[in-house]
């Protein structure tokens, strides 16, 4: 199909506002088409023939004659209309918009503000206040920020955090950690809380600040250099006790001895999914492992090194290091970088850029009292007549209360207030999408490209490539009368004549739409379009 359809795509046209000056160059049933729209196509596929006669503006001019044909049948036929047309235009469209809503200039702030985040790691403390799931949109919450600010307060006349952790904080790994984190890196926390970390000083204890999970407060506890990524092999042994450390110890030993490492992991390492594999992990970054672990492996210093026993909550280890990765220059992260912020919920923090310069741009007029009469009033309740009163307007385009209505699924929700700035973000973004056409001309180039390739693709599917495939008396009688252009059997044969055929079909497919078409050519403007290009 891709092959069939770029081929299609050679004969797209540009499809450019032209001013009424432009001059007609020939017309099919009373439809123009004008010479800046042929010379568009022309000039765009002059550097990708080579042989002469496609050069020339009067072959050229006859195929793009019949592409036009093609088209215009493809829509008398209503192909157009197909759901099938409709579903593959609407996921081409998605592709083609999905730029249009990303600011390009905020995302690559966004990804050089990660290059320098992935060049250092911070350790953090933290408490948690959370916010439950149902209230957590519109309800008062101001007793829960303030449980958050007067823990704060507590930690800045001199209590230790990590015991206002212990009391108040509602992250269940307090009573393990004392609400400490540990180091991490980009892009191991959700955004807003890792933007606090990084935007806190070292030592200082943050304000509070709101993420899904809930308030927040951190104590930004260190902040050093990032090494990279590492690729280790480890040896780990669960026992407790005594008994786990003269096992770790006798591995050691082992290995001090010159044993081979992943000798000694088979023997002597409990880890199930590793001691098969020489004892080797997965590749690294800052945040992976447990702490204890991590800075053991940044101590080595030399491929090959391996560190003295040392214990974590899982164990005793011995870990040997097989490579390190260091970060790399921003040209050599970009390109990772740049796929994690856009599959992340930075891409959100892009797009609402996009949104609030649309509002700039547009005239966005709201109805304040139908906008009060409906917060105010039970949506199951609501008449047909107050269903058609207008929300708000975006340029010429009124947003009715239905719409909010159906956007919102019925329900009155707590949440109805910030339900409205997201169904009103929404109408704007769809009313920037219909209005890219005329924005944008590259936009409304490409997606021509795609309709009309898909309508041409359709049209020869159905009148050539169907046909043919199904006719198999056609294709025989094809054969028999053009027998002296081949050599072998038709069975022999059959995907060249085949190719022949559908050739042939397509000939006649022209030929009785050339038929039914008054098609006029303005000599006149088809002469000083030769003369431009020097063909007489």
């Amino acid at each position: 199909m891709f092959k069939k359809f770029s081929f299609l795509l050679f004969f797209i046209v540009s499809s450019f506002s032209f001013a009424q000056k432009d001059k007609e160059l020939f017309r099919i049933n009373d439809k123009p088409v004008f010479v800046s729209e042929f010379e568009e196509v022309y000039k765009k596929n002059l550097d990708i023939v080579d042989d002469e006669d496609s050069k020339n503006i009067d072959n050229y001019l006859d195929l793009y004659i019949n592409y036009k044909l093609k088209v215009q049948e493809a829509y008398n036929l209503k192909l157009d209309t197909l759901k099938k047309y409709k579903r593959e235009l609407e996921g081409y469209k998605k592709q083609l918009i999905a730029p249009y809503l990303q600011d390009e200039a905020y995302l690559e702030r966004l990804v050089k503000e990660a290059y320098n985040r992935k060049k250092n790691d911070v350790k953090v403390s933290h408490i948690l206040i959370k916010i439950p799931k149902a209230n957590s949109i519109e309800v008062d919450t101001s007793f829960l920020y303030k449980q958050i600010s007067d823990a704060r307060e507590r930690i800045l006349k001199g209590e230790l955090f990590e015991s206002v952790a212990k009391e108040v904080s509602e992250d269940p790994s307090v009573k393990l950690n004392g609400g400490n984190l540990g180091y991490f890196s980009v892009f191991k926390m959700v955004y807003p809380f890792e933007d606090m970390a990084y935007n806190t000083e070292k030592g200082a204890v943050s304000k509070p600040f709101k993420t899904r999970f809930g308030y927040h407060i951190i104590k930004v506890n260190d902040k050093r250099p990032s090494k990279g990524e590492f690729e280790v092999a480890h040896i780990l042994v669960r026992g407790k006790g005594t008994i786990g450390k003269t096992k770790i110890d006798s591995a050691y030993q082992k290995l001090k001895s010159g044993a081979d490492f992943n000798q000694v992991v088979k023997q002597y390492s409990e880890d199930i999914g590793t001691a098969s594999l020489g004892g080797k992990l997965p590749k690294f970054g800052t945040g992976s492992m447990v702490e204890p672990f991590e800075n053991e492996v940044r101590e080595l210093q030399s491929i090959g090194a391996y560190s003295k026993p040392f214990k974590t909550r899982f164990g005793w280890h011995i870990v040997k290091l097989i490579k390190k990765y260091p970060i790399g220059s921003f040209d050599e992260e970009k390109k990772e970088l740049t796929r994690k912020v856009k599959s992340t919920s930075r891409a959100a923090l892009s797009k609402q850029s996009v949104i609030d310069k649309l509002k700039k741009e547009y005239k966005v007029v709201e109805n304040n009292q139908a906008l009060i009469d409906f917060f105010n009033s039970n949506t199951h309740q609501l008449k047909k007549k107050d269903l058609k009163e207008v929300l708000f307007s975006i340029e010429d385009k009124n947003v009715y209360k239905k719409e909010f209505l159906k956007f919102i699924g019925h329900s009155h929700n707590p949440s109805i207030k910030s339900l409205y700035e997201k169904f009103k973000n929404h109408q704007i973004i769809e009313y920037f999408k219909e209005d890219l056409v005329n924005k944008e001309p590259a936009y409304k180039h490409t997606l021509l490209e795609y309709k009309e390739g898909l309508l041409l693709f359709d049209l020869m599917q159905k009148e050539i490539w169907d046909k043919s495939s199904k006719d198999t008396s056609g294709l025989k009688e094809f054969y028999l009368s053009n027998q002296n252009k081949y050599n072998k059997k038709l069975e022999e044969i059959r995907g060249l004549v085949m190719n022949d055929y559908q050739k042939q079909l397509e000939k006649e497919l022209i030929n009785n739409l050339k038929k039914k078409s008054t098609i006029v050519i303005k000599e006149r403007a088809l002469k000083k379009l030769k003369k431009k290009y020097n063909q007489s």
